[in-house]
């Protein structure tokens, strides 16, 4: 058996294998870039676009020699204990470069995004294989998470990269150039490394039974070519034609870090860094925008002019009624809706009174040019979104925090309905009536009450989640089956917790045979919680169980008289029989009950020859009182944790409509159990199991969220436990649908336009 120490030594050796992997690998990687560049040159485009790509690839040509020299002197520092200790990129030690020099702010800022990139690039391609290692190396060493400054970690290797390519005397144009190359050679080096150490791992016997997925190496012109390590089952991905290089690359992609099972970050983390970069962004236009205090309401010509607006708008894409006809998603176009909300902000631009107003109004509209272009949205419901700008716009301009923070009310309604209604694919189902009801009249209401800010959306907000609570349960047909079953199992498996609770308390003192006390807390606590939640806990068959309960006792007690020994043999036929049906139709197998049956006869048998203590009758009596008002001494049901310390197999709950996850994911972090219990109810996501890879929606979450069903469009629901569903998250098994929220891609792509023309902030 290996002991601690063996186990710190091999962890210790797959770093060193890790990185002379690398180190290898580092002079064959430098030239797939170089040849990357070279085709990219040879690609047509823009004579100034060739002509930057031709220099580019003649500069790396020369710097090649350097980059490589700079990546493996950072790497051998690593041989000594695995760690690179640097708290920024140019602080790696790199030949060529003096020791004094030191950077400004922006250059090593703009190093750390470029650094910051291609290691989500890494693990984007290679999550799993590094999730799989990282499990590994959790186990050998015994704590939950490696070092921040490992060189296992996939920003460790990107921080390697960018400053070696710094110290090569490359520029960060040159990257930019070069970077679609750059990411998708990088991402598959990484990738292969991993998979080869954690090939290693297995071979020396570290957790053996984590998948080692197959490993396609997907050259650039989309090849398959045999190799070693799990990849992500995507495509292949190839060169652009655009000229935007090879992978996925682009403002949405430092994004992926909020989906991406193997390094998990919380999306309010990310979504703070796109508001915060949003604000800087505006702040050097504006500089007082964000040190505008809450005005608690535009000037009187805008806010006469939102209100114009806001009753055109109605007008045009149907009646303010709440009774008013459904609104047809044919009515109006997506163009002809954009159209429409262009020509009031021209008119609303021209009766602000401040350049924050303008500013403010010109946000909020490329906020909702995002929203309305959303394709996974159906078109049924984008109509209501459309006529939501006014009222954000509305709180936009008296509430500045809506600009700076990630939990005002009216992004968070906008984020839960986008959420419920973009599938991850929406082309393929149709949005139940129910619920375009319900988003309808949120924003009826909330257009019914212009005047009370962040109020009427948070009260909304909340009207919502309980909507969505009831409509799962008891109006969408394709998840009340499934959330119905998964109640049951959690009705039962709570009163089974609680069952073996009072059982263990009532039976603390009293002498009960090993035996009989094994199979009462492990099998007939479940029956009895099967039978109550079938027939009621006070109906004629649950009574029945636990009177055969009570028998089980006083007959594995000792019998010392002839009379008594005559009475157990009377009584024993018809108690074996109503255990056999209660463990039957609790779904035990005829094997498994055949074995409990042998065991409880052994204790029988030890109580007839008296090598048992006896039970006292007032004792007996006492116990059956007890068992027959157990209900009234149960602890509360919110107080009592399913987990899998107490309730190990659920698979006997498992049936044609309900599909029970047992196994499989990966030894979830704090942070992945963390992110378990924040999914929230209604949203999509794609589901990798049992050779099935479909979208499932979450409809249901149990008390405390210790279960949680998802549900696929046809019907079928898949029942999670909470620890198994962090390890579905950890292993990526199971990814939102939606890389992020409704509202920050939206941020992100007002961004976009931002960036090309600040100045329309302005006019």
């Amino acid at each position: 058996m290996a002991t601690a120490a063996d186990s710190l030594a091999l962890a210790a050796q797959a770093r060193r294998s890790y990185v002379e992997r690398l180190l290898y690998g580092v002079p064959g990687i430098v030239q797939a870039v170089e040849e990357g560049a070279r085709l990219l040159a040879a690609q047509t485009a823009e004579h100034g676009i060739q002509y930057k790509r031709r220099d580019a690839a003649a500069d790396l040509r020369r710097a090649a020699p350097l980059w490589v020299s700079g990546m493996t002197t950072a790497l051998r520092v690593s041989l000594g204990n695995g760690m690179v200790s640097a708290s920024r990129p140019g602080d790696l030690p790199l030949p060529g470069r003096a020791a004094s020099m030191t950077l400004v702010d922006d250059d090593t800022i703009e190093v750390e995004i470029l650094s910051s990139r291609l290691a989500l690039a890494m693990m984007d391609k290679s999550s799993w294989e590094f999730t799989d290692l990282r499990s590994r190396m959790s186990a050998m060493e015994r704590r939950d998470e490696l070092d921040t400054n490992d060189v296992l970690r996939p920003h460790v290797l990107a921080r390697i990269v960018t400053a070696a390519w710094r110290g090569a005397s490359l520029n960060h144009d040159l990257w930019r150039t070069l970077q679609g190359v750059i990411h998708e050679e990088f991402a598959h080096f990484a990738e292969e490394a991993y998979h080869e150490t954690n090939r290693w791992l297995v071979q020396k016997g570290v957790l053996p039974d984590v998948d080692l997925r197959p490993f396609i190496r997907r050259t650039r012109n989309g090849q398959g070519a045999a190799g070693g390590g799990g990849a992500s089952g995507g495509p292949a991905t190839v060169a652009s034609p655009a000229g935007t290089g090879f992978g996925r690359t682009g403002v949405g992609e430092e994004t992926r870090m909020m989906t991406r099972a193997g390094g998990f970050a919380r999306g309010s983390d990310h979504a703070e860094a796109v508001l915060g970069r949003l604000n800087r962004l505006i702040g050097r236009q504006l500089p007082d925008f964000s040190r505008t205090a809450p005005m608690n309401s535009a000037s009187p010509e805008l806010r006469a002019a939102i209100t114009d607006a806001q009753q055109g708008i109605q007008r045009r894409l149907g009646s303010g009624s709440p009774d008013s006809p459904r609104t047809s998603p044919g009515q109006v176009s997506t163009p002809a809706l954009l159209e429409e909300l262009h020509q009031r902000k021209q008119a609303l631009k021209k009766a602000a009174s401040t350049p924050v107003e303008r500013a403010t109004i010109e946000i909020v509209a490329l906020l909702f040019q995002s929203i309305l272009t959303e394709e996974r949205i159906p078109a049924v419901v984008r109509v209501w979104f459309a006529r939501l700008q006014m009222p954000v716009l509305r709180v936009a301009v008296s509430e500045p925090d809506f600009f700076a923070t990630v939990d005002h009310p009216a992004r968070r309604l906008i984020d839960r309905m986008g959420a419920c209604v973009m599938g991850f694919d929406s082309t393929s189902r149709a949005v139940g009536d129910a619920l375009e009801r319900e988003i309808k009249r949120v924003v009826q209401v909330v257009e019914a009450y212009p005047d009370t800010g962040r109020r009427v959306f948070q009260t909304v907000l909340t009207e919502f989640e309980k909507f969505l609570e009831n409509y799962f349960q008891n109006e969408n047909e394709a998840t009340r089956k499934g959330v119905s079953l998964a109640q049951q199992v959690e009705q039962r498996e709570t009163l089974a917790i609680q069952y073996t609770i009072e059982l263990r308390k009532m039976l603390n003192e009293v002498p009960v045979q090993e035996g009989v006390r094994d199979f009462l807390f492990q099998v007939w606590a479940d029956v009895m919680a099967m039978t109550a939640v079938k027939s009621g806990a006070q109906g004629t068959e649950t009574k029945t169980m636990k009177r055969a309960a009570a028998d089980l006792i006083w007959s594995a007690s000792a019998k010392v008289s002839r009379e008594e020994r005559a009475e157990v043999i009377r009584r024993l036929p018809p108690l074996l029989k109503t255990l056999r049906e209660g463990m039957d139709h609790a779904g035990v197998s005829p094997e498994r009950q055949d074995e409990h049956i042998q065991r409880l006869n052994n204790s029988l048998a030890a109580a007839f020859t008296a090598k048992t203590a006896a039970i006292p009758q007032e004792r007996l009596e006492e116990l059956m009182v007890r068992l027959e008002t157990l209900e009234e001494m149960l602890p509360e049901s919110a107080d009592v944790d399913i987990d899998e310390a107490m309730v190990l197999d659920l698979s006997g709950h498992e049936s044609a409509e309900l599909e029970v996850v047992g196994e499989g994911g990966s030894m979830p972090t704090p942070a992945m159990l963390t992110w378990a219990r924040e999914l929230q109810v209604g949203g999509w996501y794609m589901l990798d199991y049992r050779n099935r890879n479909e979208a499932v929606q979450l409809a249901w979450q149990g008390l405390r969220r210790q279960l949680a069903l998802f549900v696929s469009p046809h019907g079928r629901g898949i029942l999670f436990q909470q620890h198994r569903l962090a390890a579905f998250l950890q292993a990526g098994l199971l990814v939102p649908a939606q890389d992020e929220s409704l509202t920050v891609r939206a941020t992100r792509s007002a961004l976009a336009k931002l960036d090309v023309d600040p100045s329309r902030l302005l006019n």
